[in-house]
């Protein structure tokens, strides 16, 4: 995977993760020869498998501008305070849980909303192995691609700021990948204030752990939930009230 670009070109790449799910789910639904709805369940493992994939990409990527990955996201050993981890931590929980929640009501007309595939059950085994894998994956993935290649490499505030937000929550209209117009810009809008928040955040104070952290733990939620429908019977039906 030859990148040899300079660290300034690297924000051409904030497109890719959204890319990469929308040709994953169009071309699985061909392979499998299924509709979009029937393998939207499979989000969560395939969001695991596109984040070791970035990871990858995102070493070899620092590597080739002369840099490691901490260095690309400019994570400083004993720089960041445990208050910080805790205050940001909690500002993404709320935050982007009331996103959620008003994107839901924005688009449903109904409080509180969640995409029934997102909670879908799977084998139980892969739920088990994705209980940990998809929280650190993403936070490593997620957070290296739009603050390291993004925030980091634009030069303008105002963009740096912007761009990578836009693609930040882009990305989360194509996991899992459907045509239908209400649900992706549900899924936009859900994230778009939340990514604004967090990419400025970084801009100002280059510390990626803090928001690293905060992300990890919003998703251990998505995780746990998708674990406890696939291993509970009755609780994905009794979870979409039905």
């Amino acid at each position: 995977m030859g990148i040899n670009m300079k660290g300034t070109k690297l924000s051409f790449f904030l497109p890719l993760r959204s890319v990469i799910f929308f040709l994953i789910f169009i071309i699985g639904a061909a392979v499998v020869n299924k509709d979009l709805e029937d393998i939207s369940s499979w989000w969560s493992v395939t969001a695991t498998a596109v984040n070791i994939f970035t990871i990858i990409f995102l070493i070899i990527a620092a590597r080739q501008n002369g840099m490691t990955y901490p260095q690309l996201i400019n994570y400083e050993k004993g720089k960041t305070k445990l208050r910080q981890i805790i205050i940001i931590s909690l500002i993404i929980i709320s935050l982007g849980t009331s996103c959620m929640f008003a994107a839901g009501f924005i688009c449903y007309g109904v409080i509180p909303y969640a995409a029934p595939m997102m909670i879908e059950p799977i084998p139980k085994y892969l739920a088990i192995i994705n209980l940990p894998l998809l929280p650190i994956t993403t936070a490593l993935a997620e957070d290296g691609l739009y603050f390291g290649c993004g925030v980091s490499r634009i030069k303008n505030k105002a963009l740096a700021i912007a761009v990578p937000a836009f693609f930040f929550a882009l990305q989360h209209s194509f996991i899992p990948t459907l045509f239908d117009v209400r649900y992706i810009i549900y899924r936009f809008i859900s994230f778009l204030p939340l990514t604004v928040i967090l990419c400025w955040y970084y801009w100002k104070k280059r510390d990626p752990l803090p928001i690293m952290i905060g992300h990890a733990l919003i998703d251990v939620a998505t995780v746990v939930q998708i674990l406890a429908t696939s291993t509970i019977p009755g609780f994905y039906n009794k979870m979409c009230g039905s």
